[in-house]
């Protein structure tokens, strides 16, 4: 099994070192990662600082945005298996070990989170508040509310010649979009431990937290296309409170110890 990472960033140096720190520690290594700086400010210095992970960066001269970007970086990775990562999440140690061996039984795995809201301090972030994020796989109950979490998700390259690429229509929505056509044709699981430590920030500094008109737009869309009926937006964090949510509630193996992940990057600097 060759893996391929994908990760779109746009300047967040410091998180995406922290990303690529956890990926290092992993009890498995990746075939390669590749990662798209979507028209943000150079990158180079990772493949200085993680000389011992296979980084291939693609610099885009247009800002695309994630959607396209992503599309972009999964068409030039040439293993058999994706890996997907957002630039300011992270992973547990075992997280690829423990994915890899659920995708022996399926073509797309994905696991469950740690919601996590953080401080920075000198280049680091301090985690200040976590929340588990488990719930039960239920196909009809992921077309009202989706609880898949696209970071740290691993699928077979091949869905795409089936079910193409990610659509950039549906923008905010497009991880939705796609894990609802993927399991309309394929083998899907969810891994019950909270492997993927997943950055929320209540001040809207990342999308998932910034609700707008034009997510409804957006939700409008993807409602449409998959015939959902009339949602709301809604984010993870908001999710955790409604009452239909609750009775979904799994549980979940907990293996992050909480502390915060020091980078090379941050290490060079306090050196420097």
């Amino acid at each position: 099994m060759n893996i391929s990472i994908v990760i779109v960033t746009h300047n967040r140096i410091s998180p995406l070192c922290e990303l690529l720190e956890s990926i290092a520690k992993q009890s498995i290594k990746p075939f390669e990662i590749i990662i798209v700086n979507d028209a943000g400010e150079p990158v180079d210095i990772v493949q200085r600082l993680y000389s011992d992970l296979p980084i291939k960066v693609l610099h885009l001269t247009e800002n695309v945005k994630h959607v396209k970007a992503r599309n972009i970086g999964v068409k030039e990775a040439s293993g058999d298996v994706i890996m997907l990562c957002d630039d300011d999440d992270f992973f547990t140690p075992c997280h690829m070990e423990r994915m890899a061996k659920a995708l022996e039984t399926a073509d797309f795995v994905y696991s469950d989170a740690e919601i996590v809201s953080f401080k920075e301090e000198e280049d680091t972030r301090i985690p200040k508040n976590r929340h588990l994020f488990a719930y039960t796989f239920d196909l009809e109950e992921m077309r009202k509310f989706s609880t898949y979490v696209p970071s740290g998700s691993m699928y077979k390259r091949s869905l795409h010649i089936e079910i193409g690429y990610f659509d950039p229509g549906v923008h905010n929505y497009w991880d939705w979009d796609f894990f609802l056509r993927a399991a309309e044709q394929f083998r899907v699981k969810r891994v019950p431990a909270a492997s993927v430590i997943y950055a929320f920030s209540e001040q809207g500094d990342n999308q998932s937290s910034n609700l707008d008109g034009k997510r409804q737009y957006y939700l409008d869309v993807l409602s449409e296309k998959h015939q959902l009926g009339k949602l709301p937006t809604k984010n993870f964090f908001v999710l955790l409170e409604e009452p239909a949510m609750k009775k979904r509630e799994a549980e979940s193996k907990i293996v992050w110890d909480g502390e915060p992940v020091v980078s090379r990057l941050v290490r060079e600097r306090q050196f420097s």
